[in-house]
This record gives structure tokens, C-alpha cells and sequence, in this order.
């Protein structure tokens, strides 16, 4: 019975450990294809948890201890591991949602204009997300113009997205429950299936192929984003959280040494930068370095002509659909210029009543869009 009482101990402990391991940045973890391995831990966990705890529990009053103590030693020390794996390491407990959700206007913000934010715009009203508040609550659930919005990022991809928090026609609240592949995975409450941020599809689950809704939206610094839209509100940060958040600006700016957040200033390599430009169902990606030296590229993606064009802060980028392949753009002051016509930066007619259509364009690690469009061409 003894060795019942320990069989029942050492798997109640690996699976414990299984069920963090293939879900967090663990070594190993994220370069393998265990997602459904994980999922399944998940599911069946607590079958999983009564099993070894029955094996424990029978060997232990059926055993004959000489020493009465002896067994809780190994007990006391399962006791801790599963604490630590279920309210210490799991990833809701690390990085947990607002407690409040605040915006000011422009005059009564407090977060540096240096700093980068998600823009979003929804039937004429605007917001700003700093990714410095969003790098650590991973996703935030809002309301914006009556529609109701989930703002997302991941730092160990860099990669920011918006989509609607809509499942089946319904509303749906989420929770943060890992990664993989280095990107952060989402869960719906209703039927508990996985998603993933940097695409927005349900990798593992019920709803297994699903997709949110994306919404459209713009990496910029806030200063470039209130330039554009001096109207809009900025999410302020929640005083119950001050102590989590990046006080700095190394991340932001490709200066962090981090193995998971750090940024490589060479070109191509795992955590190098890269702009990834849509056009329908095409797909490319741009070397930011070659962005930084050209500032304005004139590209074809597909059967569409596109622009992608960095302002002189070096930060703000925004990509457009041009409207012939002999309409080629320059760039002058963070103002485009095509036939004698001038447009702001984000696209919008200055002396003609013609706006350019913008396209997604995201800022991210090589290693996260390769991974996550491998039908992407490369510029």
C-alpha cells in the first residue's frame, strides 16, 4: 500500500507540472506541438487530480506507518507544488484584468506621449491603449463607439490586435490561460475552447477553427495617435496595478535584454522586427530596418498596389491601398504626396476629397508572424 500511497504522490506531482509546462514559457514547452496534449490535461483534469488523490488517500490509511509522520513530508511538499502551479504560476494570476477600466481626454492624460499605443476608431469615436498598461493585462475588454471590443498584446510576440469578443452571435468574457507557440492563448467562459491572440482563432476546444472578428486598428506613439485623433480618450493606468506596470521604455523601444521580450536589432532574426502588411487574403512582411532606411516603400501585394510608410518619430507606421500601380508616393514631413495631392499620414485627403484605404499592418517578431502566417511572402 505504500507504494500505492507514492504512485498516487509522483503522478498527482507530473501532472501538475504537465498541466503548467506545456501551457507557459517553460524550456522546451513552446517549440513543440503540444496544444492538444495541454488541452486535454485541462479537460479531464480533475478526473486526473481524483484518480492520484484516491491512490493517495487509500495508501495512506491502508499502509502501516512506523513513524506517523513520514508520510506528510512528501504530502506537504505535493501540497506546495500544487499551489504554486495553480494560483502562482498560472497565467490568469499573474497578469490580471483591470480592476477599473479609466480614459481622459488629451489635457487631462497622464501617460507619456513617447509611449506606444493601439488606436482604434469605432463609428467616430476613438481610444488609445498604451501597450505599456496592455503588456502586462494581455487583453482588455471595453466598449468603444456601441460596440464591444477586446483589446489585445502579447510582448513575447509584440504582436497587438483588436477583435470583437463575439462567439456564436454572443457576447463572451475571456480569461488569459497561457500560450503557445510564445503566444498568448485566450479562453472563452461558455465553452471553455482556446484561442489564440495573434490571429484570434480557436486552436483547441469545442469551437476548434472558429474566428473573431478583428477589428481594425494602428500601432503608433500616442503623440503621433492625438496628432491624428486629438479627440480621442487614453486609457489611464489602474492604480491598483501601478507596481506591475513597465516604468520604462526598453521594451518599447527594442532596448529590453529579455531572452523572451528582448528585441534583436539585426534583421531577420527570431526577435527582429518585422511590419506584416494584409491585403485581402495576401500577406507580406517588411524588415523594419529596411522601413527605417526607406521610409516610404511603393509595393504590389497580390493583385493590390500598396504604400507602407514610417513618420519621422519612428514609430508610427501605417500601410494603404493605392489606386493604380502608376500612383507612386513620397513622403515629405509625415506628409504623402501623389499627383500633386496631399494626404496626412494616415491616409486622409489634405486638398483633395480622396482618402487612402488602410490596410492592417502590424509591428511584431519575425519568429511570431512567421510562425503564425506561413503563407507570408517576404519583401
Amino acid at each position: 500500500m505504500k507504494k500505492t500511497f507514492y504512485l498516487g504522490l509522483t503522478g498527482l506531482l507530473l501532472f501538475e507540472v504537465a498541466n503548467v509546462y506545456f501551457i507557459m514559457p517553460m524550456p522546451g514547452s513552446q517549440q513543440i506541438n503540444s496544444i492538444d496534449t495541454a488541452y486535454f490535461f485541462y479537460k479531464w483534469r480533475w478526473i486526473f487530480r481524483c484518480f492520484f488523490s484516491m491512490m493517495i488517500l487509500i495508501g495512506f490509511l491502508k499502509s502501516n506507518w512506523k513513524k506517523k509522520w513520514i508520510p506528510f513530508i512528501p504530502f506537504l511538499l505535493l501540497s506546495v507544488v500544487i499551489y504554486m502551479a495553480n494560483f502562482v504560476m498560472a497565467a490568469d494570476a499573474m497578469f490580471q484584468q483591470p480592476k477599473q477600466l479609466l480614459f481622459a481626454v488629451a489635457d487631462k492624460n497622464k501617460v507619456d506621449t513617447n509611449r506606444l499605443v493601439i488606436g482604434v476608431t469605432v463609428n467616430g469615436v476613438s481610444k488609445a491603449y498604451p501597450i505599456r498598461f496592455l503588456g502586462y493585462h494581455h487583453h482588455v475588454q471595453d466598449t468603444l463607439g456601441d460596440k464591444s471590443i477586446m483589446v489585445t498584446y502579447c510582448t513575447v510576440c509584440r504582436t497587438g490586435r483588436i477583435f470583437e469578443p463575439v462567439v456564436n452571435g454572443k457576447k463572451e468574457t475571456f480569461r488569459l490561460v497561457g500560450m503557445d507557440h510564445f503566444n498568448a492563448m485566450l479562453e472563452d467562459a461558455a465553452t471553455k475552447s482556446w484561442w489564440r491572440q495573434a490571429t484570434g482563432e480557436a486552436i483547441t476546444g469545442k469551437l476548434k477553427g472558429q474566428k473573431l472578428p478583428e477589428v481594425f486598428s494602428t500601432q503608433t506613439s500616442l503623440a503621433e495617435w492625438l496628432q491624428l485623433n486629438p479627440n480621442s480618450l487614453i486609457m489611464q493606468p489602474d492604480p491598483a496595478f501601478d507596481n506591475k506596470y513597465d516604468t520604462t521604455l526598453k521594451y518599447e523601444n527594442g532596448k529590453s535584454k529579455s531572452k523572451l521580450t528582448g528585441t534583436d536589432s539585426l534583421s531577420w532574426k527570431d526577435k527582429s522586427w518585422v511590419i506584416g502588411v494584409k491585403a485581402g487574403k495576401e500577406k507580406k512582411v517588411y524588415d523594419w530596418n529596411t522601413l527605417k532606411d526607406k521610409r516610404i516603400i511603393n509595393d504590389k501585394l497580390g493583385s493590390s498596389f500598396i504604400v507602407l510608410v514610417l513618420a519621422k518619430d519612428d514609430k508610427s507606421f501605417f500601410a494603404f491601398e493605392r489606386p493604380a500601380e502608376n500612383a507612386i508616393f513620397a513622403l515629405h514631413n509625415d506628409t504623402l504626396l501623389m499627383n500633386n495631392h496631399h494626404y496626412k499620414i494616415n491616409g486622409k485627403g489634405i486638398d483633395t476629397t480622396f482618402s487612402l484605404k488602410p490596410l492592417p499592418a502590424y509591428q511584431e517578431f519575425w519568429h511570431s508572424w512567421r510562425t503564425f502566417n506561413e503563407d507570408t511572402k517576404r519583401y
